[in-house]
């Protein structure tokens, strides 16, 4: 159940983003609600999940897959530079988040 939460706080960490990257172009309610609110439901989510999980891993857990959903929808959506340095970096940090949840 712990995962669970960990993902959707993860999910919610990567709309919070979107939602920063919008305001940071548009200054408009509709976008700085989808950041506060990706970000707040985020924080709520992992808060959750520490009742489940270990802090230190359900935290990395949902800081890396957060990070490298948020590198690769920037990638996608806002064009972001999609260098083999980038990409290469994404993939390290996946291998690690599956290694922790693997070692768990």
């Amino acid at each position: 159940m712990g995962w669970l939460f960990v993902f959707l706080a993860a999910i919610s960490e990567i709309v919070g983003v979107v939602g920063l990257k919008m305001y940071s172009q548009q200054k408009t309610w509709r976008n700085g609600l989808i950041y506060g609110g990706g970000f707040a439901t985020s924080f709520a989510f992992l808060y959750i999940s520490f009742k489940f999980l270990q802090v230190s891993i359900a935290y990395a857990v949902w800081i890396g897959v957060g990070t490298a959903g948020a590198v690769l929808i920037n990638m996608i959506v806002f064009g972001e530079s999609r260098s083999i340095g980038r990409v290469m970096s994404v993939g390290l940090i996946i291998i690690g988040v599956v290694g922790l949840k693997a070692l768990s």
